[in-house]
């Protein structure tokens, strides 16, 4: 085997928890052929001792039969403590004039994670917060579209930073201002990253309370990006009450742990429909996200029940927060409100 072809290897092993492997994450700082025997030096910061000893093992699983044994397989660790926190989440880098940021995750797509975010934002706002509202889904943008807005074409400022389009009280940044409604987003990996970082910090965000990401589904290259560059306060994750959701709600959860940020509550979507009658139905079952949360030690933020008029707003540029006096999202907004301070 040769010293190129030991790193090809070594990139098909992914990070515990991510879809990225261990040499695009960085943490692969020598990989050599040394005669017959393969010399691999890693350095990762990290306070859960079980994500060394995971890699430590996929490693020797992979190259142990390929090299003849584990006596050909050489690896050293460096294990070291995430940076302390000053002021920032896991001592990234803060956005100037922002006091807060909350990642909205689910894991999956098809629970209503946007629709969630746009409500928690819009409720939010109404609580008398300076509310930012980022939709980080750039294959699926739909913020532009909830809010009326997407007709809207951003300018930039004296210092070239982008200039958030305002809507119901809300600054708001999503590909959809961008792009037309049919028109794809064809973009790999690297320039999605890039993106990213432009939609964080290249955006004039100016003073805000709290600023929502409306993160993609799953635990890909683009909620690395965001992990890695920003100080998350913390983490709200959307899940609908079946465990097939709850499944990969559970991966969100995992990813937020591996990187140091804090779950701050849960939301259950979907919860049941309540006919004419008043009866309620569990469509997609009942009881998970209750469960999930006591499970995780952290709030039930709210149940949200399936409502036509949910839909009806998003469809017309008005979230549904907007127009009712209470809703779960309100609830939710509060209890969220509370932790924060």
């Amino acid at each position: 085997m040769t010293t190129e072809e030991l790193k090809q290897h070594l990139s098909s092993i992914k990070y515990p928890g991510f879809s990225r492997d261990i040499v695009s994450f960085g943490l692969v700082k020598l990989a050599e052929m040394i005669d017959d025997t393969a010399d691999i030096h890693l350095e990762i910061q990290t306070k859960d001792a079980a994500i060394p000893r995971q890699i430590f093992n996929d490693i020797h699983t992979l190259l142990d039969p390929l090299l003849g044994g584990p006596e050909k397989v050489k690896i050293g660790i460096d294990i070291k403590e995430p940076p302390a926190q000053t002021g920032s989440a896991g001592g990234k880098e803060s956005l100037p004039g922002v006091k807060k940021i909350i990642a909205v995750a689910s894991g999956k797509g098809g629970v209503g994670k946007s629709t969630v975010s746009s409500n928690l934002a819009v409720a939010l706002s109404q609580q008398g917060l300076k509310v930012g509202l980022c939709d980080c889904d750039l294959y699926g943008p739909s913020i532009a579209h909830m809010f009326g807005v997407s007709s809207q074409d951003l300018a930039a400022d004296e210092n070239e930073n982008i200039i958030p389009v305002e809507a119901h009280g809300l600054k708001l940044m999503s590909m959809g201002f961008l792009l037309s409604d049919a028109s794809p987003v064809i973009v790999r990996g690297p320039l999605a990253n890039r993106y990213t970082q432009q939609f964080l910090k290249q955006v004039a965000w100016g003073e805000l309370d709290v600023l929502i990401l409306d993160l993609p589904p799953g635990t890909g290259d683009i909620q690395l990006t965001i992990v890695q560059s920003v100080a998350l306060t913390g983490a709200v994750i959307v899940t609908t009450p079946q465990e097939i959701a709850l499944i990969d709600a559970r991966k969100a959860v995992s990813m937020f742990a591996k990187v140091n940020v804090p779950i701050l509550g849960l939301i259950e979507n979907m919860s049941w429909f309540e006919c004419d009658q008043g009866k309620r139905y569990p469509i997609f079952g009942s009881g998970g996200g209750e469960k999930e949360a006591a499970r995780l030690k952290v709030p039930l933020l709210a149940q949200v029940p399936i409502e036509p008029a949910t839909c009806e707003q998003a469809d017309r540029g008005a979230p549904v927060a907007l127009t009712k006096a209470e809703t779960p999202f309100h609830q939710a907004a509060s209890q969220l409100a509370e932790i924060l301070r």
